[in-house]
């Protein structure tokens, strides 16, 4: 398949030009940044996804079978605690780039008959983290699944949430083929080894709900969906981060003795040792993705 992928120039994308490439596919990199040295023989069209002008550019005549948008603000620049929180040139970007940089690709898209579109999305979708009033988020069942009630406070949650409802609707109105990942905690093996490295005994509850995903794992997981796009139904959104957590910790412990609230609201059998609190189970069963790297490997022995 012929391949545009967006934010060549993050630290995510570059995995998932390898897998890619490594599965025999064209890609072709769309970025505001010129993207690593490794892709210099690759096309590279210099771009910013929040210019329209810029997206159709980018697609036109090219015979683009998919788009991988991988580019996004990773995070809310209006957060109170941010420090763009009063910078008006700077403030609103989460929501520009995330929703209306989406927008964009997508009307784009289109607009060039391309008929799959995967993005980066986030778990924080869910709007379990970020919060900003207080108010704790409510957890109704455990292990959680793409059927649990979200409840985004801040613009980077919210973003990812309304961008799964915009790729839902170009499905519905175009029968375009729109997924998103709800990756969680992006690390390559770098970071898996500093994980092992630093991690300590948990002494506490954490609203994130302790989930990672490894690079290479995320981008098999845009590769599958992609691939098998016109075998399974048109739109989805899947929680995709590793089958463990990033503690030492047993899941069902860690529950009982910090949220003993929650105990009573796990489901039966579930949360066996590391488990992760986070169902990865719907994107196993649709394109069978299976994640294969592990940050224990390298505890100490």
């Amino acid at each position: 398949m012929k391949v545009l992928i967006t934010g060549t120039s993050g630290r995510f994308a570059p995995y998932l030009v390898r897998e890619l490439l490594e599965h025999q596919h064209e890609v072709v990199l769309f970025s505001r940044k010129k993207p690593p040295e490794e892709f210099s023989e690759l096309e590279w069209v210099s771009g910013d996804c929040n210019s329209i002008t810029d997206c159709l550019s980018a697609m036109r005549g090219r015979g683009f079978d998919a788009v991988q948008h991988a580019a996004a603000k990773p995070g809310p620049t209006d957060a109170p605690s941010s420090q763009t929180y009063n910078d008006p040139n700077q403030f609103p970007l989460t929501m520009q780039t995330n929703i209306m940089g989406l927008y964009n690709m997508l009307q784009a898209a289109l607009r060039n008959d391309i008929g799959i579109f995967i993005q980066t999305g986030s778990n924080c979708a869910l709007g379990h983290g970020y919060r900003i009033s207080g108010r704790p988020f409510q957890v109704d069942y455990l292990p959680i699944d793409e059927k649990h009630p979200c409840d985004p406070e801040d613009s980077y949650s919210f973003s990812k949430l309304i961008g799964e409802q915009l790729l839902e609707s170009y499905s519905k109105t175009y029968g375009m083929r729109c997924h998103a990942l709800r990756a969680a905690g992006i690390t390559n093996e770098e970071q898996r080894k500093k994980m092992a490295q630093q991690v300590k005994p948990q002494t506490s509850w954490n609203e994130w709900l302790f989930p990672w995903i490894a690079s290479e794992d995320l981008a098999s997981a845009h590769r599958l969906l992609m691939e098998q796009a016109d075998k399974i139904p048109v739109f989805g959104t899947y929680f995709c981060n590793n089958d463990d957590t990033v503690l030492l910790e047993n899941t069902l412990d860690l529950v009982r003795d910090y949220r003993p609230d929650l105990f009573d609201k796990v489901k039966p059998g579930m949360l066996e040792g590391h488990a992760t609190l986070l169902s990865n189970q719907k994107l196993k069963d649709t394109v069978n993705w299976q994640p294969v790297q592990s940050w224990r490997q390298y505890l100490p022995k």
